[in-house]
């Protein structure tokens, strides 16, 4: 499905939208907390939260450290028979190791975030990979460096200072604490649904709902409870998602890493290797603001060469499976 133009039904209203910022900001803020903010009341809130949630349109997870887990992270681009994308992105986006998943425009392509262990990531490049007819082709390339993923993107419903009132407090310098097994246990449970509730998390874990809400303190404090939303972001008005493969000299690499990863539009910035020496992913609402972006935005930042490869549709998202819109 090419999505070079959104849905109007599908597109969320301005509150919603201003609800989804709100979760990209905190994703376990509570909705008087949230209504508070935005000038709402806290039923309508919890309504709105409620039905966004509950269809799965938008769902909020805990996301790991990305700098830590980019390190050893693969790009991976998979050329497909046409006629069996479906089944390869399903494939691995059945893989715990493997959290975003796209299907690109034109049918034949793959592209995939592998974060899997040594051995695991060689049965799959090495092993299921070549072995399946389908695969015409893979590359993958290494991630070097981080200079933002997806977790700190915002759609841009909020003023700054909404953002600003919603945002905890930035978790204090140096190493995280140290976990116990409960703590890896709260963080699990987290893991595919961020926002669950002091009291489902102690009913799973069958401990005091007081021990829960101290951990998740704890931890909160510690910088170790990132979240992220999964939305399909044509529900935020953004039609065309594209992942541009930039060619920069070396000795500019850093400086326009750092300012793309603070460009709106960009949900993600990673140095690589290859032939390309920087990946950006970026959400325009059409494909006239992609052509924008690249002359007004890559052009001043002097970017030598741009692949452009077009997102039909995401398949995974942050370990997500993604709802499909019609």
């Amino acid at each position: 499905m090419d999505t070079g133009a959104a849905d109007p039904a599908a597109v969320l209203d301005a509150l919603d939208r201003r609800l989804v910022h709100a979760l990209q900001v905190d994703g376990r803020a509570e909705p008087g907390r949230i209504a508070e903010v935005l000038g709402v009341s806290a039923r309508t809130v919890t309504r709105r939260l409620g039905r966004l949630l509950g269809t799965g349109a938008v769902r909020v997870v805990r996301m790991p450290d990305a700098r830590e887990a980019a390190l050893g992270a693969l790009l991976l681009r998979v050329r497909v028979l046409r006629g069996r994308v479906e089944a390869i992105a399903l494939a691995l986006a059945a893989q715990d190791g493997v959290p975003f998943v796209d299907v690109m425009l034109g049918g034949q392509e793959v592209s995939a975030v592998v974060l899997a262990e040594a051995s695991a990531r060689d049965r799959l490049l090495h092993g299921r990979l070549p072995a399946t007819d389908a695969v015409l082709e893979s590359t993958a390339h290494a991630v070097l460096h981080l200079f933002a993923d997806a977790s700190a993107w915002r759609c841009g419903a909020l003023t700054a200072d909404q953002e600003a009132a919603l945002a905890p407090p930035p978790a204090p310098a140096g190493p995280p604490p140290a976990l116990d097994a409960l703590d890896h246990r709260l963080l699990d449970a987290l893991g595919i649904d961020a926002r669950r509730s002091h009291a489902a998390l102690a009913a799973a874990l069958q401990v005091p709902e007081s021990t829960v809400r101290r951990r998740l303190h704890r931890l909160g404090a510690g910088g170790l409870l990132r979240t992220h939303v999964s939305v399909d972001p044509r529900l935020v008005g953004a039609a065309v998602d594209a992942n541009l493969w930039l060619d920069v000299e070396p000795g500019r690499l850093a400086a326009t890493g750092e300012a793309l990863a603070r460009h709106p539009q960009v949900h993600g910035v990673l140095a690589t290797s290859g032939p390309s020496n920087l990946m950006a992913a970026v959400f325009c609402p059409d494909h006239a603001a992609l052509y924008r972006f690249q002359t007004g935005v890559l052009g001043p930042l002097g970017v030598r060469r741009v692949e452009t490869a077009i997102v039909a549709r995401a398949v995974k998202r942050a370990g997500v499976r993604l709802r499909q819109l019609p």
